[in-house]
């Protein structure tokens, strides 16, 4: 049983959030409309992973508002990466989203795309395929340990969901207060 013939364990990678694996049965999956995933992996230690951002650049706060920004996410995949036996030298990597999915706003997909080919580039990262742009969002499966990429157009319906999620204000969750009672025996 392999990722290849069908059977394999999903992971649904969110916006604000990466995965790392080694196991040749997982295919990590997404859903892009102006968002980009970076899907990166060292061929060598048969480790990958994929990351799925909604701004470029960096956050001006802090906490869970980071999670949006590319810098910190492709940090994250790089340094999961690192922790799981990968080499810098032998990442390669493929960048896919950034579609203009409103039409009348500035176009975030294009920036998205930008920064990450850029950010990549600096890292001295080799980016061996890219499919960013257009107008329609994408429905991304990434097989981690392959490299291979398989995406597909999201329809009507998916497209207004998508962009809903991509547009609505960011979700930042307090920390728990600290327990304050004292327990006495």
């Amino acid at each position: 049983m392999t990722a290849e013939d069908g059977q394999f364990r999903r992971i649904h990678v969110i916006q604000g959030e990466y995965k790392v694996t080694d196991d040749p049965d997982v295919v990590l999956s997404t859903i892009l409309g102006s968002c980009v995933a970076a899907c990166m992996r060292d061929p060598v230690a048969g480790v990958g992973g994929m990351n799925h951002f909604l701004l470029p650049g960096t956050a001006n706060g802090s906490g869970g508002e980071a999670t949006r920004y590319g810098v910190h996410l492709m940090e994250l995949l790089i340094n999961g990466l690192l922790k799981k036996g990968a080499r810098r030298d032998r990442l390669e990597a493929k960048i896919i989203g950034g579609a203009k999915t409103i039409a009348g706003f500035s176009n975030v997909g294009e920036k998205n795309a930008e920064f990450a080919q850029q950010f990549l580039k600096d890292e001295g990262i080799r980016v061996i395929g890219s499919n960013t742009g257009g107008d329609v969002g994408r429905k991304l499966e990434y097989f981690p340990v392959s490299g291979r990429a398989r995406q597909y157009p999201l329809s009507g319906s998916e497209m207004q969901k998508t962009v809903a999620l991509e547009t609505a204000p960011p979700k930042i969750i307090a920390p728990k207060p600290a327990d304050t009672s004292i327990e006495f025996f």
